[in-house]
């Protein structure tokens, strides 16, 4: 798709949120080959000039894969004890193979209250801004050790939504377990057609039909709608795309991926 082509290439500053059913096996242990796949093409993406913040999701995979029990037990404390494993291992994982291009990765853990304090929101954004300035990508996820529903963001999509705002970034792109947006949930209907290209995400979510959540991660289409309706109004596009097909953003930038853009047209 020409726009999508586009909208890549004329941005800069790129926030990609990875989700849960991405960098998991069938068995909710991290898919060390799509992960070293996604550093690949951000790699790609940073030697075009390009300046890439992720956020991430799967520690709590990472944490089931690592000692292998507990599963996905109901116990708040269970959840937060697994959060708390996984995310030294999703850590090492992107470490691990943002290594191979001589990229250094650093890891930021936030809650919903850092986002309303002004004194913690310029603390993020000097954090932030002298990372990328020193060619260093930001790891983003949710402190999920010590969130509790209080302070809790409550799903990455709405984080990443956060970040690209705060960051002023010119595109946000949602890696997923789908191809896009389709018009009903296309996991339960083979007649489901993509929508390429979205004006309007509020008025959106009011004509398709939303399927569930994923099995491990904590948000759905509708959360992705929502986030791009929340980037939208600052003129930030998003972009969601099927990350678990292998150079998915590669062929996007050559005009080849399929995916849904959410055009943003304010402010920009």
């Amino acid at each position: 798709m020409e726009q999508i082509r586009e909208t890549i290439e004329n941005s800069r500053k790129i926030v990609i949120k990875i989700g849960s059913n991405v960098l998991s096996n069938e068995n909710g242990t991290v898919d060390k080959k799509v992960l070293h796949n996604i550093a690949d093409q951000v790699n790609g993406l940073i030697s075009m000039g390009k300046q890439v913040i992720l956020v991430s999701s799967g520690a709590g995979i990472c944490g089931v894969g690592a000692i292998n029990k507990w599963s996905r037990r109901g116990d708040i404390n269970y959840k937060q004890a697994l959060c708390a494993i996984g995310q030294v291992e999703l850590m090492m994982a992107y470490k691990e193979y943002f290594a191979d291009y001589d990229i250094h990765v650093a890891q930021i853990l936030l809650t919903r209250d850092d986002f309303s304090d002004p004194h913690r929101t310029l603390n993020i954004r000097n954090a932030m801004f002298t990372l990328i300035d020193e060619g260093v990508i930001p790891v983003i996820n949710e402190n999920d050790s010590v969130s509790v529903d209080e302070i809790k963001i409550g799903d990455n999509d709405t984080l990443a939504a956060l970040t690209a705002s705060l960051w002023n970034a010119d595109l946000m792109i949602i890696l997923s377990d789908i191809d896009g947006v389709f018009d009903k949930d296309p996991k339960a209907n083979s007649d489901a057609e993509l929508i390429g290209l979205v004006d309007n995400a509020d008025k959106l979510i009011e004509t398709i039909s939303i399927g569930e959540k994923s099995t491990f991660g904590t948000g759905g289409i509708a959360t992705k709608i929502e986030a791009a309706s929340k980037v939208n109004k600052f003129g930030i596009p998003m972009l969601l795309l099927n990350g678990e097909k292998e150079n998915i953003i590669r062929d996007s930038l050559d005009g080849k991926g399929r995916g849904t853009l959410f055009l943003g047209t304010i402010g920009k």
